[in-house]
């Protein structure tokens, strides 16, 4: 088991985020463009290629497991995000586990005791309609923290925790910057 704390604290200034239409492959690129930080979660905007706005956060605890045992893996960024785009009045709801999920499984995401499935294409998982999106982003800004599990394409199964604390002021503060 591993904590991570906040997320200040495991990445830095510059965060991965999430690029995509509805069709297209998920890419990742950086950013250094953070404009607020809300606790757990950050804003960060970027206006090149086009403009994109989100709330991101880190985990605040990874477990490992193999078999039923914790097992020590290196794993990439491990971000959840609540992405913006002008025109677009809910966000994108997507997550990244620092790792290929295996192929045709899901990220399981429980909040409180709602529960859902979010779709995987190499390292991102994304929920699978706007609706999904909009049910996903109600039960994260009412809830304390979401709990992710997954599966890697090597078998190592994981569950990610992360606060939702901050998450409704961040989410707003990303909803704001991309309004135009």
């Amino acid at each position: 088991m591993t904590s991570l704390g906040h997320f200040g604290a495991t990445v830095a200034v510059a965060a991965t985020f999430l690029v995509t239409g509805l069709t297209a492959t998920a890419q990742a690129q950086e950013s250094t463009n953070r404009v607020a930080a809300e606790t757990d979660w950050s804003v960060f905007v970027e206006t090149s290629p086009t403009k994109e706005c989100w709330a991101v956060s880190a985990p605040r605890e990874t477990v490992n497991t193999r078999g039923g045992q914790p097992v020590q893996v290196r794993r990439g960024d491990i971000l959840l995000f609540a992405t913006y785009r002008p025109g677009r009045s809910a966000p994108e709801i997507s997550f990244t586990g620092g790792y290929p999920f295996a192929p045709d499984s899901t990220v399981g995401v429980t909040i409180g005791t709602n529960e859902f499935q979010l779709f995987v294409d190499g390292q991102w998982a994304w929920a699978g309609s706007p609706e999904d999106d909009q049910r996903l982003f109600a039960a994260m800004r009412g809830g304390a923290e979401a709990v992710l599990t997954a599966r890697s394409s090597r078998g190592t199964n994981t569950r990610d925790t992360f606060s939702l604390f901050g998450f409704t002021a961040a989410s707003e503060e990303a909803g704001r910057q991309c309004a135009d």
